[in-house]
This record gives C-alpha cells, sequence and structure tokens, in this order.
C-alpha cells in the first residue's frame, strides 16, 4: 500500500482506539465487552450508511460495475471499517470472546479489504459486501445489550431477533447471491478477488444454518409456552353447565 493509504489506515485503527478509550473512561462501570460492543454498534451504523451511500447514491452499482477502479469514497470506506477490524480482532484475541468462525470471518474481511485497496481496484463490491456483511450487526449487538438489561425476553427481543433472521436472509445469502455471481462472473476482477467472495459467502452460509436452527429452536420453545398457558387458561375457566 501507499504511503497515504498506510497513514489513512494508521489515522483509522487510532481513531476506533480512541472511541473504545474514551467510552470505557464515560462508561466504566459497563466493563470492556459492553464498551467494544458500543464501538461494534457505531461502527455498524456508521459504515452501513457510508456504503449505502456509495453504492445507492454516488456509485458505481455494484452488481454492474464490479472490478473497477477504486473511488476516494470506496477508499475512505474501506480504512474506516479495516481500523475497526484489526482493533476488534486484537480485542477478541487478548479477551478471547469468540470462536475460530467468527475470528475467521474476522481474518477474511480484513485480508479482502487490505487486497482491495492495495489493489486500488474491486472497490465498489467490496464496498458492497461490507454493507450486507454490517448491516446486521447493530440488531446483533442490541440483541446482546437486552439481554444484558434483562429485557431480551419480550416484544422488544422477540422484534429484534426477527429483523435480524429477516435482513440475514435477504441481504447476506439473498442479495449476497446475486453480488458473488456478478463477481465470479466478472471477467475484470482478479481470481483472488473472487475466492475470498466466495469464502465470505460460504461463511455466510454457515451463520445462516446456525441462525435457522436457533430460529426453530425459538419458535417451538414459543409455541410449547403458548400451549402450556393455553392449557392452564382452559384448566382455570369454570366449567359451564
Amino acid at each position: 500500500m501507499g504511503v497515504t493509504l498506510v497513514v489513512g489506515f494508521g489515522c483509522s485503527l487510532i481513531g476506533w482506539i480512541c472511541v473504545y478509550a474514551f467510552i470505557c473512561y464515560v462508561n466504566a462501570p459497563r466493563g470492556y465487552e459492553w464498551n467494544c460492543r458500543l464501538v461494534t454498534f457505531l461502527h455498524g451504523v456508521l459504515i452501513v450508511l457510508l456504503t449505502a451511500y456509495i453504492a445507492f447514491i454516488d456509485g458505481p452499482w455494484p452488481l454492474t460495475h464490479t472490478g473497477t477502479e477504486n473511488t476516494p469514497l470506496q477508499v475512505l470506506a474501506l480504512l474506516v471499517s479495516l481500523g475497526y477490524f484489526v482493533f476488534d480482532m486484537c480485542w477478541c484475541l487478548y479477551f478471547r470472546t469468540e470462536g475460530p468462525v467468527m475470528l475467521g470471518h474476522h481474518v477474511l474481511t480484513i485480508l479482502g479489504m487490505l487486497l482491495t485497496l492495495r489493489l486500488g481496484e474491486s472497490g465498489t463490491e467490496a464496498c458492497a459486501v461490507i454493507f450486507g456483511s454490517e448491516i446486521t450487526n447493530p440488531l446483533l449487538q442490541a440483541r446482546w445489550f437486552l439481554k444484558r438489561v434483562g429485557r431480551y425476553d419480550s416484544l422488544a427481543g422477540d422484534a429484534v431477533d426477527l429483523l435480524f433472521i429477516l435482513l440475514f436472509g435477504l441481504v447476506r445469502i439473498g442479495v449476497g447471491a446475486a453480488m458473488l455471481v456478478a463477481v465470479v462472473t466478472c471477467p475484470r476482477a482478479r481470481w483472488f478477488i473472487k475466492a475470498s467472495g466466495v469464502a465470505i459467502y460460504t461463511l455466510s452460509c454457515v451463520f445462516m444454518v446456525d441462525i435457522t436452527r436457533f430460529a426453530i429452536r425459538k419458535s417451538c420453545g414459543k409455541y410449547r409456552r403458548w400451549q402450556e398457558r393455553r392449557q392452564l387458561d382452559m384448566n382455570g375457566k369454570p366449567h359451564q353447565h
């Protein structure tokens, strides 16, 4: 990478470290993981808004312009996200909070962004992948926060889970499949960019299997509890003569 990109990455990494340090300072009673997840939430919201603007307004359209030269705004989005992912990867390794699948996701994401910045091309599809990957992240953090404050078993918890499952299936699996086809069939895209796309989409499918199992388990549990409450209500009612 050029000096400008290295400096940009350094500024991004230091920026996210400073954000985390500030949150830890003003929100010390909540603990390190709570504060790190606040940083994750902030990154998710920021990068989704930025990459959505890139894809839908600034352009070019990712499904038709894969493998094209990076725009300045795409480079900015990649640097912002790269700094965050390196920070979060180091945090996860230090505190040992994540398993191999999530760490693998972080490694693939970091390598993909590094390749895109080094080559100076494929920023269009890289930003689209970041948008699809991060659009569900704020919901994932909201779910964790609800659990910690004892509000997960509520309408808010159900709404967050439902929206997360729908967005993951529609965007990361549905739209992600169209994006993968566009990258793999594009003659301009390099073979390792195509391989990265296949790897990231495969990982998304692994996540989708786990999410589907969770959805089935939660739905069955709720249906079982509904039946139990219905049975109790029926047993508690006086017999009609």
